[in-house]
């Protein structure tokens, strides 16, 4: 007991670091002596952003002003619990450190996932890269280890278009993943995941490397990326199928191509041409608001040059099956020996690390 109480405590101290809670003290009497001068309302845009600003501010600190106090109090309970010899007393701690570890989580996620379409729902492509047939496979493969990941946070995940290869496998697919902070924690996945195992599909059984891509981006309001009709091309087709008597005779599935960028999206596992339509707008504003976001930092030129090589170099993550068993993230230095479960979904190592390691309102504890 007593060294959960000192491993909750640290766990908040450091928590508070990150927050700042010194600095957010001063930013609160800042606005607060903002608001009170005269005209501050004649502006009355920059005056509601400012005014939401102080009250997340304040509603911050009171938060980690009530986890200290509540973990002051466990403290006090179990200094007289210790004394007295009570385990009715001693039962009350360790609910109340129960509740309180659940809480300082809670205030841990939402330090870590700030952002402002963190706490939306997303969309995830999957893209097979070099490799060939293994790199299809390997999209199937991932496909199967997200969707896992999801069902397990009890998330909703929906396959809404797939491509699938030649042989095997995926040459690509998107799930629609609905679920509380569902972008903010998938965010960190988008990049170039890399296997090397021994194929399957070579008749040598010689070693491989195969290659493919992930992209994360959430779900956005229609007023949020307006998209002109104008700007895009929108074709009909008919959906592939297994053939034969089950083989689509209509043109349901939509290809939406956003003709000043020149993305394009395709969705085929909706009822009707109209709902495919309508979900492929949904996933193309996202992809141009995560394209809006990025270039803030790069030219278009630049980041469609870094998003097109999904090849060696590139990888964020390498899943290594042969000569031995082992998942590295290779910018967070995290390694995990069970590969069959991170591949069954157990992402969590990578996610918090990614999490607690980058900047800019996604720092954690």
């Amino acid at each position: 007991m007593e060294d959960k109480l000192t491993d909750l405590k640290q766990r908040l101290e450091r928590l508070a670091a990150r927050v700042d809670l010194e600095g957010l003290r001063g930013r609160i009497a800042t606005l607060e002596g903002e608001m009170s001068r005269p005209g501050f309302w004649d502006d009355r845009g920059a005056a509601q952003a400012k005014a939401k600003e102080l009250e997340a501010a304040k509603a911050r600190l009171a938060e980690f002003s009530q986890l200290q106090e509540a973990l002051e109090e466990a403290e006090v309970l179990w200094q007289l619990a210790e004394e007295e010899g009570d385990e009715g007393v001693r039962a009350e701690v360790e609910e109340r450190l129960q509740a309180l570890e659940e809480a300082l989580e809670r205030a841990r996620v939402q330090v870590l996932l700030s952002g402002p379409y963190d706490r939306n729902d997303c969309f995830l492509a999957l893209n097979a890269g070099a490799g060939g047939t293994d790199a299809q496979d390997w999209t199937e493969m991932l496909l199967r280890m997200y969707t896992r990941f999801c069902e397990r946070q009890g998330w909703g995940v929906r396959l809404v278009d797939e491509t699938p290869g030649e042989e095997a496998g995926l040459k690509s697919a998107t799930l629609e993943i609905k679920g509380p902070y569902a972008y903010g924690i998938l965010k960190g996945e988008t990049g170039v995941h890399r296997l090397v195992r021994i194929s399957p599909f070579d008749a040598a059984h010689r070693r491989h490397t195969s290659f493919a891509s992930v992209t994360v981006t959430p779900q956005v309001p229609e007023e949020d990326v307006d998209i002109s009709e104008d700007d895009i091309k929108v074709e009909a087709f008919r959906a592939g199928g297994p053939g034969g008597q089950h083989m689509q005779k209509n043109e349901t599935a939509v290809r939406v191509t956003h003709l000043p960028t020149g993305l394009v999206v395709v969705c085929q596992n909706e009822r009707s041409q109209y709902q495919n339509k309508l979900t492929a707008l949904r996933i193309l504003r996202a992809r141009l608001r995560a394209l809006m976001e990025q270039e803030r930092a790069k030219k278009l030129e630049e980041l469609r040059g870094k998003l097109s090589d999904i090849e060696w170099g590139h990888q964020i993550r390498s899943y290594v099956l042969q000569p031995y068993q082992l998942v590295k993230d290779h910018r967070t230095g995290v390694e995990v020996g069970n590969v069959q479960g991170v591949l069954d979904g157990d992402l969590w190592p990578f996610i918090w690390a990614y999490l607690e390691g980058n900047g800019d309102g996604e720092r954690g504890a």
